[in-house]
């Protein structure tokens, strides 16, 4: 492990090289530097942080969900059996909700759409792959004779908008 005086705060920020140096080339080294130098975190650390990222029971997933029953619907949660394991299920409506975050599915007109400014080519790959597989999933739902109704994260500012939207996608072809 090296060290360097970081963004003229005094402190000693450790720089981790990645793999056995002996015998790399200068390349390979200095690309494990530099992805060192974007990360404030250590590998562990990232991952245990990212080992908390959850997928189910989000924060704006419980805001739709507790809306929907307060709205008087029932519905079940996350079928394994349908493709993309929706976050809530109609069962006798044949209808589906999704509850999309925004960085997570690539929201492109969300105000807040952007990539980390470490390593943006493995965010793009990752976020655009996300993209892809939700569309595959949407696709495979409408074979199926699902109607979905996707609500991003950014639009539960308003929740009084999003049970209108709720209110008319359940409500309508009963």
């Amino acid at each position: 492990m090296l060290s360097k005086v970081g963004g003229g705060t005094g402190k000693v920020l450790p720089i981790y090289l990645h793999g056995d140096t002996i015998g790399t080339s200068w390349t390979s080294i200095h690309a494990s530097v530099v992805r060192s130098f974007m990360d404030t975190l250590t590998p562990t650390k990232r991952s245990e942080l990212m080992s908390r990222v959850r997928s189910v029971d989000t924060k704006p997933e419980m805001a739709v969900r507790r809306l929907t029953h307060r709205m008087g619907f029932r519905y079940r949660l996350h079928d394994r059996k349908l493709p993309g394991k929706p976050d809530l299920v109609f069962p006798a409506r044949r209808k589906i909700i999704f509850v999309n975050g925004c960085f997570w599915h690539l929201h492109r007109k969300c105000q807040n759409e952007r990539l980390p400014k470490s390593r943006p080519e493995f965010w793009r790959a990752k976020l655009e792959g996300n993209r892809a597989r939700d569309a595959k999933n949407l696709r495979a739902l409408r074979r199926l004779g699902w109607r979905m109704l996707v609500i991003w994260e950014c639009e539960l500012k308003y929740p009084e908008r999003i049970a209108e939207r709720i209110s008319r996608f359940l409500e309508i072809g009963l």
